[in-house]
Parts: C-alpha cells; sequence; structure tokens
C-alpha cells in the first residue's frame, strides 16, 4: 500500500509544470515579434540580431511610465557604446505596436535609436519565465492617456551569440533602477567586446 501512495505521489509531482526562472548560462528563448524602430514597423528576430553579435534583451511594464521612460532614455543616450561593443538593444512589453511607434520614435525617450517590440499576450516574456501584472483601474500613464495592458516585470537579458544568456538583471530580485539595467549591460557587453 506504502508503495502505491509513493507512485501516486511521484506521477502527481512529474504531472506539474516547472516553471523555473532564466539564469545565467541557459539558453535563451528564441522569438520574433512585431516591433518598431524610429516609429517604422518590423519583424524582430532574436536569432537575426544574434548573427550580429551580442543582444540586449529588455523587458519593460509600459511605454510613457516613469521608470520606463528613464530606462529607453538612458537605452538611447547610450546606444553608440553599444553598437561600438556589436550589441544590439530590443526592448519588449506588453505595449500595442501602435503605442510602441510612438514611443520608439518620441526623441525624449527612444528616439529612434533602437527597437522596442509588442508582446501584448505575453508569449515571449512567459517564454522567459516573467511575470505580469495588471495595472490599477483608471491607471494612467504620463500622457493622460489609461493604460488597458498587462504589465511585464522589468528585467534584462544579455545574450551572447550562442544564445546563452550571459547576464540578467532584475529591478525586483536584484533591487536596481531602470537606468542600472543599461549601465550593468553595457559593461557586459563591453566586457566581451574586448575578449
Amino acid at each position: 500500500m506504502q508503495k502505491l501512495y509513493l507512485v501516486l505521489i511521484l506521477a502527481a509531482l512529474a504531472a506539474l509544470p516547472i516553471l523555473a526562472a532564466l539564469h545565467v548560462s541557459d539558453k535563451a528563448p528564441d522569438f520574433s515579434a512585431p516591433a518598431s524602430l524610429g516609429g517604422k514597423e518590423f519583424n524582430f528576430s532574436l536569432a537575426n540580431a544574434l548573427k550580429k553579435g551580442p543582444v540586449v534583451v529588455y523587458f519593460f511594464p509600459s511605454a510613457y511610465t516613469q521608470g520606463c521612460d528613464i530606462e529607453a532614455h538612458a537605452f538611447a543616450q547610450d546606444k553608440d557604446k553599444f553598437d561600438a561593443a556589436g550589441a544590439t538593444i530590443v526592448g519588449i512589453s506588453a505595449d500595442s505596436i501602435d503605442r510602441l511607434n510612438v514611443f520608439a520614435a518620441d526623441p525624449e525617450f527612444c528616439a529612434g535609436k533602437f527597437a522596442v517590440a509588442s508582446d501584448p499576450n505575453r508569449k515571449i516574456a512567459t517564454s522567459y519565465d516573467l511575470k505580469a501584472s495588471s495595472p490599477s483601474a483608471g491607471m494612467k500613464d504620463a500622457r493622460g492617456a489609461e493604460l488597458h495592458h498587462d504589465f511585464i516585470e522589468r528585467v534584462t537579458f544579455v545574450v551572447g551569440k550562442d544564445h546563452n544568456i550571459i547576464a540578467r538583471f532584475s529591478s525586483t530580485e536584484d533591487k536596481i533602477s531602470p537606468d542600472q539595467h543599461v549601465k550593468k549591460s553595457l559593461e557586459i557587453v563591453q566586457q566581451l567586446a574586448h575578449k
């Protein structure tokens, strides 16, 4: 009888989904998504970007919100340094592509310097084991527009050409500010460029 219980317990445990956060040295899930660069829509492909060098994949809650605006502006300011290190930057949020077209072209934020991709159903975020939360009812962005999409947690991944995760930064777990995501990922890609 004890063997039967043990078998049933093991079977039940085996049936549970295993959700483990992605960490350094894990293979980064591949994805392609509608994206915007300077307000022009295109299809971003991680596999294609990795052919050129490492990719900084940063997830953010929403365009036109305080932390996200700071982070996008910091990435835009340092874009030339990322280019010099051979790295591509892509931001991902659950914002609609129409909303990201405006954000991508906004000279105060992305300034047309790097791509931002739309993940409205959070398929990419889920593949990276990231959580999402709903905005409070009636919450508005810095422009006064009501927010209706989920907020993906702020996490940055630096992905190497071999598709492996080289670094991972989380605002929640690592207690770092949005602009520190930019500084830390720039340090990593610059170190890679010197190897």
